[in-house]
């Protein structure tokens, strides 16, 4: 039991050189997954649904049989990672991993639909959710997607800084139109929730045009607001175009090591 649960570990974990058996499977799931985005996102094109809708719920029911089994095989054979080493407390903490939550994620919404009853709920939100969590599990299989995902986690300080300055700004910005701007238009700018509206589209720069000031003060703030917005916008930018090349010169710098015994290997 232990050799075929150390088997099953190596087959569905990222494939390494040489396991044509791991190689294949992530193939056939790469593979699979972006035929559930494409399946997902032309079940939305009523013209293209209605010709074969049973064919549609067909994939969708094999698709989530597969991923249910390749969820239990993960949880089962986890333990082979020293991390989840105990039986009961390893999977556990499996359970509640990113990759694992995705991969719940993935199939959760249709279990839903099916075991419970969700009548009058609208469940367009459980096609985003699926079609959200297998495009995110595309990520185990692409070493770009990791990168990135890489830089997040080493930068999340830094951003979490610039979004905070930027949740500030907001609600700065936004009292101080409603200030400005609420006697002349007391139906757009009736409050500063709604004034937030003006102030999300301003300090991203997109400027429907749907909400706009018209008083002097209202106008003098609403530039010098869009011109704030376009520094700080650029910040997230930075950091991880910053993080991008920090990760891509260690990536390059690190040494070749022996898949055969750890050591370095030397030019």
């Amino acid at each position: 039991m232990a050799s075929l649960k150390k088997t099953v570990y190596e087959i569905i974990e990222e494939a390494e050189e040489g396991n044509r058996a791991s190689e294949i499977f992530d193939i056939f799931l790469i593979t699979l997954i972006s035929l559930n985005v494409v399946a997902l996102i032309t079940g939305t094109v009523e013209e293209l649904f209605q010709i074969s809708p049973r064919a549609f719920h067909l994939f969708e029911l094999i698709s989530v049989a597969v991923f249910s089994a390749e969820y239990l095989l993960r949880v089962w054979s986890c333990t082979e990672d020293p991390k989840y080493a105990h039986p009961i407390r390893g999977r556990l903490r499996y359970l509640v991993s990113p990759l694992a939550l995705i991969d719940l994620l993935a199939i959760l919404p249709v279990y839903l639909v099916f075991f419970v009853n969700l009548h009058g709920l609208d469940l367009r939100f459980l096609r985003v959710v699926r079609l959200l969590a297998r495009i995110v599990r595309l990520s185990r299989y692409f070493s770009s997607l990791q990168t990135l995902g890489r830089v997040v986690q080493t930068r999340r300080g830094e951003l979490l800084a610039v979004i905070s300055v930027l949740f500030l700004l907001l609600v700065i910005t936004s009292s101080m139109m409603f200030f400005a701007e609420h006697e002349a238009q007391p139906e757009v700018f009736a409050s500063i929730p709604k004034a937030m509206w003006w102030s999300i589209i301003t300090l991203t720069t997109v400027g429907y045009g749907d909400v706009f000031p018209v008083t002097a003060a209202g106008r003098l703030l609403a530039g010098v607001i869009a011109i704030v917005g376009i520094g700080l916008f650029a910040l997230p930018a930075g950091i991880l175009g910053s993080g991008f090349m920090e990760e891509v010169s260690e990536e390059q710098s690190s040494p070749a090591i022996c898949p055969h015994c750890g050591e370095r290997i030397h030019d």
